[in-house]
């Protein structure tokens, strides 16, 4: 088969199509021939050599396919050759197939088409385990999600309106904000002209955010404390400000607020099947009805990942770009 391998780390050319062998499932997996994946922020930490694979993972990037299933390994039940999935990786998705671990695979949701299903297993599962797992979202609170156009923001804004809490969004310029809108997001915030402490405040007449989704990390850490409402959630899932920032005790402790930190893809196999399967009872349902559909941008041939790359370092896209496999 092909995969977009990383001989060595580096900018968007550092990723090369090339033939790799065939991956064999193990005990507990499935052989799925890959119809499609997608970029992540991770993938491009891992061609940049910030991010490798956890250990027994493919080396290959993409932490999400869709496709059909090819083969079963041994001890797996529930499943038959020929069927649609999607699957939560821990890497190789950016291959023509790819070794799942059965409790990682979905099945493509009534409504979306193989292609499009894989959109939706990194963000998904990435947005109801802290979102909704982690910080306990409920209907009636306000969730402010930073970077809401992105895949992670454009699922977390239609997650939480289908619960039935309040949306407030940043994102950097109007077409973005205005993309988020037509989604359901409530409070729309430009973080390059406002200060979202302020319009949060401002659109909850003083409370603050119940949780907050965030991506930045340090760079936003202060901020979103005192945007927190009291007893409010801070979910942070990225770092893409910076790793080390300094935390007001005295603030988190005056509103009985909570930090949390989670990555998806270094956790163990248990824990990630726990997720998808309450992914597939919570979620699933919501996608076959229309509530929550996965938000493609465009769709990039996977030879051609450098591309995408570029396009999603970029920011100029909204939702989720996909890879074609050939």
């Amino acid at each position: 088969m092909y995969a977009i391998t990383i001989p060595e780390p580096g900018g968007p050319e550092a990723l090369v199509w090339d033939e790799v062998p065939d991956p064999v499932p193990g005990e507990g997996e499935v052989l799925v021939e890959v119809v499609a994946s997608a970029v992540n922020r991770a993938d491009i930490l891992q061609r940049q050599g910030f991010y490798d694979p956890p250990p027994g993972a493919s080396p290959y990037p993409g932490l999400e396919c869709s496709g059909r299933i090819a083969a079963l390994g041994p001890g797996v039940s529930g499943w038959a050759v020929g069927d649609e999935v999607c699957a939560l990786l821990g890497g190789g998705g950016y291959a023509q197939k790819v070794a799942v671990p059965a409790g990682q695979l979905l099945p493509v949701p009534e409504g979306v088409g193989v292609r499009r299903a894989a959109a939706l297993p990194e963000v998904v599962c990435t947005v109801w385990s802290n979102v909704f797992m982690v910080a306990h979202l409920r209907p009636g609170e306000t969730l402010l999600v930073h970077g809401g156009s992105s895949g992670i923001g454009t699922m977390a804004i239609q997650l939480a309106k289908a619960v039935g809490a309040r949306v407030a969004v940043t994102a950097g310029t109007r077409e973005k904000l205005d993309r988020c809108a037509e989604l359901g997001a409530d409070i729309l915030i430009n973080y390059r002209e406002q200060d979202f402490v302020e319009e949060v405040g401002k659109a909850t007449d003083g409370a603050g955010a119940d949780v907050i989704l965030d991506n930045m990390g340090a760079k936003y850490l202060d901020r979103n404390v005192r945007a927190l409402a009291v007893n409010g959630r801070l979910a942070i899932i990225g770092m893409q400000g910076g790793v080390k920032g300094e935390l007001n005790i005295g603030t988190l402790l005056s509103k009985r607020a909570a930090v949390s930190a989670t990555s998806l893809r270094a956790r163990p196999l248990d824990e990630k099947a726990a997720i998808v399967a309450a992914v597939r009872e919570h979620v699933w349902p919501l996608v076959a009805e229309g509530h929550v559909r996965p938000v493609v941008d465009r769709d990039v041939p996977m030879p051609d990942a450098a591309a995408a790359h570029r396009l999603v370092e970029e920011s100029g896209h909204v939702g989720k770009v996909l890879l074609i496999a050939p």
